[in-house]
């Protein structure tokens, strides 16, 4: 299936975490924190701006991106997680 975000939105798919033994305990996944990176899978077209201009996104596709914990929404597209946000929900570009 393909997905397009309208306006300013992105998909982006998480990052697994490397998982670490501190002090020989294992964290089970049920306790992990959520990643807070991911990859732009897909790109809206931008945002439309009172001129009636398009604004492009600063962001696209293939960008490595650092966002907030708590930003977006998940969504599951044929068996997959992703995440859906705001441009404005993205901290930075990880270069």
């Amino acid at each position: 299936m393909k997905v397009r975000p309208l306006h300013d939105r992105i998909l982006v798919k998480r990052e697994e975490e490397s998982e670490e033994k501190v002090g020989g305990i294992i964290i089970p996944d049920t306790a992990k924190e959520k990643p807070q990176r991911g990859k732009v899978v897909a790109a809206g077209a931008g945002k439309v701006n009172e001129d009636g201009k398009r604004q492009p996104l600063d962001v696209k596709v293939g960008d490595r991106i650092l966002f907030g914990k708590y930003s977006g929404s998940e969504v599951k597209i044929d068996g997959e997680e992703y995440l859906i946000l705001r441009e404005e929900d993205v901290l930075a570009i990880l270069e």
